[in-house]
């Protein structure tokens, strides 16, 4: 690959060495209970001078959520030791650089979730700074509630022993469960602070292979779907289009190529421009193409494949310390291969 110079990386955010990463909750438990109650000591450094508490608090406590942190500061497990001794409760209130706090946690039956485990991972590259891998379908990339282990975190916890100290150890993207294709994955603080700026400002390219119902509806083959996403408020499990007049929600790019379409179905390109959660699978649903497959979003048809049809096939980026191009792509696994043999639209993959 041609070598460029090489860009400037994002800073290393000051981070509070783990000896584990052994907790993750959305829920406070009764810290009156039980003897296992553990201390945490924070000090702020320079950079969070002025950050809200509950911010400040995630980023020292990086297996930590923001909303978890506030639910530590309403129990009252939140203590400031220096410059002066209080309890503190408010989530908003500024922090100072110097300023020392006790957090007070309890291990909870979600401990579990950051242990090290054997898992099988498809490395497909690797250096000093960042792999890059093929997840397949039906592996969760983070710990959640009834996925609390068996997830490509812990498993990468297991791979690499540095990656306890990155929060979420080293992941800076995710992929849905039963979506198959590339991920990127940090080694160092200094190269996953790089990673998220890229994917901020849009800068890593990620494109999708698609099976969807129905003919292509349009004659026109390339189409531009800008539509914000958020909550869908009929059902808290989905998300959908939303007016941002009405509803909260952030704005949402996808550009669809269709590459093959028969009566039943049609073979589409994606390319994600933001990163909004199920938004390939929304922006499909939204004009009409819901994916096969996709129980949330298309209901109970299937054509032949028991998880969604979707596959991250190429990623596209600077390498964010050498400044070297990096471009992969993964193979369109086995169940799509045989989907679009079975529906007459194999031929689609030869404009990939």
């Amino acid at each position: 690959m041609k070598q460029i110079q090489p860009i400037l990386s994002a800073p290393i955010l000051p981070t509070t060495p783990l000896a584990q990463l052994d907790a993750l909750s959305d829920d406070i438990v009764d810290l009156a209970e039980g003897p296992e109650i553990e201390q945490r000591d924070l000090v702020i450094p320079n950079s969070m001078h002025g950050e809200r508490l509950d911010r400040a608090l995630a980023q020292l406590l990086p297996e930590f959520s923001r909303s978890y942190a506030q639910q530590l500061l309403a129990e009252g497990c939140v203590n400031c030791v220096m410059p002066s001794a209080r309890l503190i409760h408010k989530p908003s209130i500024k922090v100072r650089s110097g300023e020392q706090y006790q957090v007070v946690l309890r291990p909870t039956p979600q401990s579990q979730a950051f242990k090290p485990e054997e898992i099988a991972l498809d490395v497909v590259y690797e250096d000093a700074d960042l792999r890059v891998l093929s997840k397949p379908a039906g592996l969760v990339v983070h710990p959640a509630p009834g996925n609390w282990n068996g997830t490509l975190l812990n498993g990468l916890l297991a791979l690499d022993s540095q990656a306890v100290m990155l929060p979420r150890a080293g992941i800076v993207h995710r992929l849905d469960k039963d979506t198959s294709g590339l991920m990127v994955v940090a080694r160092t603080r200094k190269a996953m602070d790089a990673l998220v700026a890229m994917i901020a400002e849009r800068d890593v390219h990620r494109e999708y292979l698609a099976v969807a119902y129905r003919k292509w509806n349009s004659t026109n083959l390339l189409r531009e779907v800008e539509a914000a996403i958020g909550r869908d408020y009929r059902n808290r499990l989905r998300m959908a289009v939303v007016d941002l007049e009405r509803l909260p929600g952030k704005p949402a790019h996808t550009s669809f190529e269709c590459l093959s379409s028969q009566e039943e179905a049609c073979l589409v390109r994606c390319v994600l421009h933001t990163g909004r959660t199920h938004q390939i699978r929304v922006h499909m649903a939204h004009i009409g193409h819901p994916l096969l497959g996709d129980a949330v979003y298309a209901g109970p048809m299937q054509l032949g494949i028991n998880r969604q049809a979707l596959h991250a096939y190429r990623l596209r980026f600077i390498h964010p310390i050498s400044g070297k191009p990096l471009e992969f792509e993964a193979p369109v696994p086995l169940d799509i291969r045989e989907l679009l043999k079975h529906l007459g639209l194999e031929a689609g993959l030869a404009k990939t």
